[in-house]
């Protein structure tokens, strides 16, 4: 387009000086002629983008790593003349979004849609535009443009996996000993009543109680006796090792035909640990076991254990903006949060970490009677100089239960415990019943 310019410019410079100064004809008739595409064709660009409108649309602004995203665009012409052709340039921070489009021949009044169709390949937060309509002339000369701010967000939860089975974490039985501590959800063990706050679920509401008092009044429960999960995802930036990532849309070609492509984790530690807690949360969750989060990466984060789908979400969300820039060890994060931990708890640490240091914390949980499951991500698979094989060895030999995984692996596999791969087939190192 550049070139057209300098070469339509020139001419008219030629002919208008020409003109000027010879009078002849062939320069005044160059002169009418480069004018008259000069402007046509700025008043060709102004007329077809003038009024043309924009709409995005998608069924869902929450997924999850590894699905398609399907969002919808649609092209309004609402001017009284043909627009011949028409730009769409999708804007959005998405990697690899598809969204962009040459649409030719709108007719006036005529509405023109399609849909475009993301491959999701990192967690996180993403703007569904801008969006920008670019109309240019047949010449190339001039360009006139309408850009379409953002008007939402598409969160992009973990990858979840489908667990057949985990080893699941020994605790206290339902019906047994009510803990006297105050649970944050409903449980069978009704502990008082207390007045109404703001943000109380009207559920909660005990109504005879509120009727007789005159005011609201609201249900207290005690913690189930069945114990809860803990989940302590290490995102010690000096724990983490990553090698690089070849992108897996380059071998991505057959979306046309819906073709669901088979997506790999990148070789990086903290993405197979965030990968491997939102499984594990999804597991446990479909379990009817409450589960919580602790993580150090931006800031320190405790979600407490709670059983819902709402506790689902809300633990992925946390695991979909994680990153792993924390400075806080497992072993000190331990340290610091599992005195809160009631007892008879159940503890599931993600980490890489090579240092002989985990045993400590592995001991912390055992001498407050709270049962521990280590996901030991091999870092030396990963690429690091250092192997953490001594801790499979140490964790044995106190028969605490570990999942060793390797870069590569089926994480799947790996966490469910499948037999018939060579990787998996061992991986889980079982105790006994822990007796305090």
């Amino acid at each position: 387009m550049k070139n057209s310019r300098i070469l339509f410019l020139l001419l008219f410079l030629i002919s208008f000086f020409g003109a000027f100064a010879t009078n002849a004809p062939v320069y005044v008739r160059l002169l009418y002629l480069t004018s008259l595409i000069i402007g046509g064709s700025w008043l060709w660009v102004k007329l077809s983008i003038s009024g043309l409108r924009l709409i995005r649309r998608s069924r869902s602004l929450r997924a999850n790593v590894g699905d398609i995203y399907d969002e919808y665009f649609e092209v309004h012409n609402n001017n009284r003349w043909l627009c011949p052709w028409i730009e769409i340039h999708n804007e959005t921070d998405l990697p690899a979004s598809a969204g962009s489009r040459l649409l030719v021949g709108i007719k006036k009044r005529e509405k023109r849609s399609y849909l475009a169709r993301t491959w999701l390949v990192q967690r996180g937060a993403f703007s569904l535009g801008p969006t920008t309509l670019i109309s240019r002339d047949p010449l190339g000369v001039f360009l006139s443009q309408k850009s379409f701010s953002a008007e939402s967000e598409l969160i992009v939860l973990p990858l979840l996996l489908n667990l057949t089975s985990f080893p699941d974490p020994p605790g206290l039985l339902s019906g047994g000993k009510v803990l006297r501590q105050k649970s944050l959800g409903i449980t069978p063990h009704a502990a008082g009543v207390r007045e109404y706050a703001p943000g109380d679920a009207l559920r909660r509401i005990h109504w005879a109680t509120s009727a007789r008092r005159q005011k609201l009044m609201v249900k207290e429960f005690d913690q189930d006796p069945q114990s809860s999960v803990w989940i302590f995802l290490d995102a010690e930036s000096a724990a983490q090792i990553s090698q690089k990532d070849y992108s897996p849309l380059e071998g991505w070609d057959n979306w046309m035909l819906g073709h669901k492509p088979e997506f790999d984790l990148p070789p990086s530690t903290f993405e197979y640990a965030v990968t491997s807690a939102a499984s594990l949360t999804h597991y446990f969750t479909k379990a009817r076991r409450a589960v919580g989060l602790i993580v150090a990466g931006q800031k320190s984060i405790v979600i407490p254990a709670d059983r819902s789908t709402r506790q689902e979400e809300k633990i992925l969300e946390t695991l979909a903006f994680i990153q792993s820039t924390g400075e806080l060890s497992m072993e000190a994060l331990v340290a610091t949060q599992a005195g809160q931990l009631p007892q008879g708890s159940s503890a599931v640490l993600i980490t890489a970490s090579v240092r002989p240091e985990i045993m400590h914390a592995v001991d912390d949980l055992l001498r407050r009677n709270q049962r521990p499951t280590v996901v030991l991500l091999d870092a030396e698979s990963f690429g690091s100089e250092k192997s953490n094989a001594a801790l499979v060895e140490s964790l044995r030999k106190i028969n605490v239960p570990v999942c060793r995984v390797l870069c590569g692996d089926d994480l799947e596999k790996a966490l469910s415990n499948i037999s018939g791969t060579t990787s998996t087939k061992e991986n889980f190192l079982w105790r006994e019943p822990f007796t305090p």
